[in-house]
């Protein structure tokens, strides 16, 4: 079985209440919700929440919510809680402020469970150098199995010479577990490398997991700030005028 799970907390410092504001209709959450359970690849979508609000607002468009009575810091140690005692195979940590979710990328990302040995795995696509230099774009390295090396905010791997084509990969937020997987990372302390590079996918890499890293050209529109909703209302218009 495999199960979506769509981490989802209402305080947000840089924009409060992001996940209930109107995005052409319906709330960002809600858009959250529904694309993904539109991509019809999960046995069961659940949203995790703290908040009252956000619970009302997927019930109101049929969805599950799983209601956290534990304060997490992390979106991981939250659907850690959820899972716990669910019965399914592979979860998938969708975020909740990414209100268009992409088919072919989710597909991709679940793929990679095709090889047995695989315990967790992520997504990245290729920038520019200049956008590197971004420390809010996280960048990973890989090996010739396409597993990360390592992650961080400075860029990787540091060009001593002109290197031609050469391209860097940006880190993309969505995760995919074995359940076991996850419950083992989230009973981790935090790690030295996690706690420096403020990345909490490096405690995976400090305890020998692998993590395997699947391609796609699909750039999320994560609602960080509200100049991101606006973009996403754009969006919206643009790629669904019917709606």
């Amino acid at each position: 079985m495999i199960t979506a799970l769509i981490p989802a907390r209402f305080a947000s410092t840089r924009f409060p209440a992001k996940l209930t504001k109107e995005l052409c209709g319906k709330s960002v959450i809600q858009r959250t919700y529904l694309s993904t359970l539109e991509t019809g690849l999960f046995d069961q979508v659940i949203v995790v929440t703290d908040h009252e609000e956000i619970q009302k607002q997927i019930e109101e468009v049929g969805g599950q919510v799983f209601f956290s009575t534990t304060a997490h810091e992390s979106g991981s140690d939250r659907i850690a809680e959820a899972v716990c005692d669910m019965d399914t195979d592979i979860v998938v940590n969708v975020q909740g402020d990414e209100p268009f979710q992409d088919q072919k990328s989710l597909r991709d990302l679940i793929s990679a469970f095709d090889d047995p040995t695989v315990q967790v795995a992520s997504m990245m696509f290729n920038i520019s150098i200049e956008d590197a230099q971004n420390p809010n774009a996280v960048k990973v390295v890989i090996d010739q199995d396409s597993n990360a090396m390592y992650f961080s905010r400075s860029p990787i791997p540091y060009i001593r010479e002109k290197s031609e084509g050469f391209q860097y990969w940006k880190h993309v937020g969505i995760y995919a577990y074995k359940k076991h997987a996850l419950l083992q990372f989230t009973s981790w302390s935090k790690s030295k490398l996690e706690q420096i590079e403020m990345l909490e996918q490096l405690r995976l890499l400090e305890h020998g997991v692998k993590i395997k890293m699947v391609p796609t050209t699909h750039q999320a529109i994560a609602i960080d700030i509200p100049e991101d909703l606006e973009k996403a209302i754009s969006y919206f218009q643009t790629h669904f005028p019917n709606l």
